[in-house]
């Protein structure tokens, strides 16, 4: 029998002062079972980094040619694919070719060998960015984790800080490629 995904509501408050954005969203993620917590917690995250109305989750693990996240314009063409992880270069570069701009936001142990082991094949990617979240932020995103989530997210200066209360994680990701600002 197929495991089904857990479905998990998220109240998310966005303050956004480097973008001048301030949005309520109510989100509704689809948790596949082979992933983490932290993966997921990771996944919101990048939601509130790039938060608009027309950013949504996409199907993600379940499906092999969409994004964790992505914002399509009203014809129907990707303006921004988000990955959440360490994508292989082939899918990088194939994202690249299918959206105006790319991001990939990686975690993780293993975060610095992926990178090192890519980052020279992909200098010519000029809609890439790549930001890398220090080791201790997502087990500490986990911890907000529950089934109905109400979260504030305030970002100032490259900084985020999200919280759900009575819990507040600090972030500042590291850009290892792509613009500035």
């Amino acid at each position: 029998m197929a495991l089904k995904a857990t479905i998990f509501k998220a109240e998310l408050v966005v303050a956004d002062m480097d973008r001048n954005y301030y949005g309520d969203h109510n989100l509704t993620i689809a948790r596949h079972p082979s992933e983490t917590d932290e993966r997921m917690m990771v996944r919101i995250l990048a939601f509130a980094l790039y938060a608009d109305p027309a950013l949504a989750f996409a199907k993600g693990l379940c499906v092999d040619d969409e994004p964790d996240l992505w914002q399509k314009d009203l014809t129907g063409l990707v303006e921004r694919w988000i990955d959440v992880g360490q994508p292989d270069e082939k899918w990088i570069r194939k994202a690249c070719g299918r959206a105006r701009e790319v991001v990939v936001m990686s975690y993780g142990r293993a975060a610095d060998v992926w990178w090192n082991g890519i980052r020279d094949k992909l200098t010519r990617l000029t809609n890439l960015t790549v930001l890398n979240l220090p080791g201790d932020v997502a087990p500490a995103l986990a911890a907000l984790t529950a089934r109905t989530m109400r979260l504030q997210c305030t970002i100032q200066d490259g900084q985020l800080w999200i919280t759900d209360g009575s819990e507040t994680v600090s972030v500042e990701p590291e850009r290892l490629m792509g613009p500035r600002g």
